[in-house]
């Protein structure tokens, strides 16, 4: 018997109900976006009505809304959370994106719950773990490769989801506690102050300067485009976009893209995947990830430990967006620049270079010449052989500031009029039959009637319906008021048949009797209240020490920073490599009055940073 194809997810974020609802029109299958309150970013969250209005949009296409309430929770906040997850569930949120495991002892309605990469899912007995505790969905932690999917994938059931594009954190997610330790502003709470971002002396031990002023701890951004084939076949099928803090235009552009991108692989292996929701995408603009916000890309640690063809991981330059590569300068004077590009360049476009001082700064265009020729607004002093990068588009910006997209639902009819009853029929993409009859009295045509019948019936602007194939009688003549309303009327009953018989994803059972993988927990297994305790200790864990969150105190062995980037391999001195010596072995990152040991874990090929100021 033949399996039946896997439903492949693009998973968008969205700071908004309106950026979700874009999302949707743009192909994705799926949105992630905050509640209220308890999403692991603060600055995104959205009421009741508006996530509310997100899931009415989503739905009509088979797409689904998860909420992120991917926090940590204090014992004094679970009812709050409960009644929160209640309200989600009333207007219509399919599941939810957990960290805390405390969630899984309140009273919660049947609603599906997601894993979050706040889990620090790196390994096959923790995936077991997540599933046999009814999880629907387990994100993986980004620095997996292919082969640790896969592992993953040979002992769990469950669909597995992994970041594809975007802003990645240095840190394993979940276990970075810096923020919480220099600024009292936890990342499991919503709060990172992105001090990952900030520059660093890098220093030896006897507080000599080795590098002043890089961002050292400053990643790249992912963009896996073109391994997404790899992807599935390793065992992923929800591809999730990081950017819930990034505005519309972002949205739009990285949600169309990938959206070609995936249906490209489907559209090969059509008896292994397939589209997670429907309806076809019509763009008004060609998508280019390169436009949007990005600090170049790397695959990170898909393939190897270390990027197969040696590319950066790191943008140590600088944290901003470095945006679309154009050329070279071939002259500048004064206030004229000449790039070698075929771009076509605008007014208002804003350029970026690095200057003589090693710093990555901008420009803004007046009025664009042709040619690779442009007037800036102020005068610059660029050296012939510059590269300079285009951080804003401002024509392709412009497009995307308007309405940029359209998706319909294809619906087939059929109308028939038979001893007085006149019956349109309609079945849609989405697998729904519906019929709705009308008694009248009507008479024979004097000529075919057949094109004004398929045109009136494909009127359906305001609907989210495209006319597909159409079977008239041609020769029956049908008032167009009277087939106008029966279009309506059937396409009200397509509408509601569809809300009534929409697949509703469930939670899971708990298997009670499953043991965690490991008997003791320390503060970076982020305990932070009595349930997740007591769920834990069900599992047979012993030891619990609970998260700084919760009150246990730093000290100096206490990890600030867990992560499989390391600063030494980055700058070529691995200390398994031949260029070790080329850096001390003793390493500081200095920021203001902080600074930071730097410890590599070459066994494990890690990287750990410890306050010593």
């Amino acid at each position: 018997m033949a399996q039946r194809p896997v439903d492949i997810e693009l998973l968008a974020p969205a700071r908004d109900a309106d950026i979700a609802i874009a999302a949707i029109d743009h192909g994705a299958d799926a949105v992630y976006m905050g509640a209220s309150h308890h999403g692991a970013r603060a600055d995104a969250t959205n009421t009741l009505d508006d996530v509310g209005r997100a899931c009415d949009h989503a739905h009509r296409y088979g797409a689904r809304i998860y909420a992120t309430v991917n926090t940590l929770v204090y014992d004094n906040e679970l009812m709050e959370v409960e009644r929160l997850v209640h309200d989600l569930y009333r207007v219509g949120v399919d599941a939810l994106i957990v960290q805390d495991l405390a969630l899984l002892r309140l009273d919660l309605p049947p609603i599906a719950l997601h894993a979050s990469t706040q889990c620090d899912l790196r390994t096959p007995d923790k995936a077991r773990f997540l599933e046999a505790l009814g999880f629907s969905q387990l994100v993986m932690a980004r620095e997996l490769t292919l082969d640790e999917v896969a592992a993953i994938r040979r002992v769990t059931t469950v669909p597995l989801e992994a970041f594809v594009h975007g802003a990645l954190c240095v840190s394993y997610s979940g276990r970075c506690a810096i923020s919480q330790v220099l600024k009292g502003r936890s990342a499991n709470r919503g709060e990172c102050a992105q001090l990952c971002r900030l520059p660093y002396d890098l220093v030896d031990d006897k507080g000599r300067m080795i590098i002043e002023g890089k961002h050292l701890l400053s990643l790249r951004d992912m963009a896996r485009h073109d391994r997404l084939e790899q992807m599935m076949a390793a065992g992923i099928s929800s591809f999730k976009i990081e950017g819930r803090l990034k505005d519309v235009g972002y949205v739009k552009n990285v949600v169309a893209f990938y959206r070609r991108a995936i249906d490209k692989v489907i559209d090969r292996y059509p008896e292994r995947y397939r589209r997670a929701s429907h309806g076809t995408v019509e763009l008004a603009f060609e998508p280019a990830i390169e436009k949007s916000f990005n600090r170049g890309f790397t695959h990170y640690f898909l393939d190897e430990r270390k990027p197969a063809d040696g590319s950066s991981m790191a943008s140590i330059d600088t944290p901003k967006s470095q945006g679309e590569y154009l050329g070279r300068v071939l002259r500048c004077n004064g206030n004229t620049l000449t790039i070698d590009t075929r771009a076509s360049l605008a007014n208002g476009d804003g350029l970026s270079f690095t200057n003589s001082r090693g710093e990555f700064t901008g420009v803004r265009v007046n009025r664009a010449l042709g040619n690779g020729t442009v007037l800036l607004r102020e005068q610059a002093n660029i050296s012939r052989g510059t590269r300079i990068y285009r951080t804003a588009d401002k024509a392709f910006n412009d497009l995307l500031s308007k309405p940029s997209s359209t998706r319909t639902i294809n619906v087939n009819a059929e109308l028939r009029y038979t001893s007085g009853l006149l019956s349109l029929t309609l079945k849609d993409e989405r697998g729904n039959r519906v019929t709705h009859t009308m008694p009248c009295d009507l008479q024979p045509a004097a000529k075919p009637q057949g094109d004004r019948q398929r045109a009136e019936l494909a009127k359906l602007g305001g609907t989210i319906y495209r006319l597909g194939k159409a079977q008239v009688p041609e020769d029956i003549f049908i008032p167009a008021s009277l087939l106008s309303q029966l279009r309506r009327e059937t396409i009200d009953l397509l509408d509601r048949t569809y809300r009534i018989t929409r697949p509703i994803d469930k939670r899971r059972p708990e298997d009670r009797t499953y043991r965690c993988p490991v008997t003791s927990l320390t503060p970076a297994d982020n305990v932070a209240n009595r349930l997740a305790e007591t769920l834990y200790r069900e599992h047979g864990v012993t030891d619990i020490v609970p998260a700084l969150e919760a009150g246990t105190p730093p000290t100096a062995s206490t990890p600030l920073m867990h992560t499989r980037y390391c600063i030494r391999r980055q700058l070529g001195a691995c200390l398994k490599g031949k260029n070790a010596t080329s850096l001390p072995r003793d390493l500081y990152l200095r920021t203001g009055s902080t600074l930071l040991r730097v410890n590599c874990d070459c066994k494990s090929c890690e990287m750990q940073l410890t306050r010593v100021q």
